[in-house]
């Protein structure tokens, strides 16, 4: 007598087809994680582009710009730092009045923050022109 053979998966091939599935969720699950990671670091650093870009416009506001350094916190775990030099001085003379003198000044912006256990940091460098300051 003939027997027809049952069709179907064995006990082994669903096994290997779990842990096929299970492999595929976690490879898919780290990614995700990954994506999130990234997404929140790239809005962390537009934050930061942000934040600097209204520090320098402080800083070089109205073309008044003084030499020196401030630093502080800004809030949102957030720090910045401004450093302001002159690179070069001028006398300027218009209309035969008297001569008001110029520098041009390097303004650069910092933002850091702490990511996790790194520190990250945008940074923002400018030159402006503005009213000397001191003798020379």
């Amino acid at each position: 007598m003939k027997r027809d053979r049952e069709y179907g998966f064995t006990l082994l091939e669903v096994v290997i087809a779990f842990v096929i599935a299970v492999i595929a969720l976690g490879v898919m699950f780290k990614v995700a994680i990954g994506s999130l990671q990234a997404s929140r670091v790239s809005a962390r650093y537009e934050e930061a582009v942000v934040r600097a870009r209204s520090h320098l416009a402080m800083a070089t506001h109205g073309g008044s710009v003084m030499p020196g350094e401030w630093s502080g916190d800004d809030g949102g775990g957030y720090q910045w730092h401004i450093h302001v030099t002159p690179l070069a001085r001028t006398a300027v003379t218009s209309g035969g009045g008297p001569s008001t003198s110029l520098a041009l000044y390097a303004v650069s912006v910092w933002i850091t923050w702490s990511e996790g256990s790194s520190t990250r940091e945008v940074r923002l460098d400018t030159e402006q022109i503005g009213q000397a300051f001191g003798s020379g």
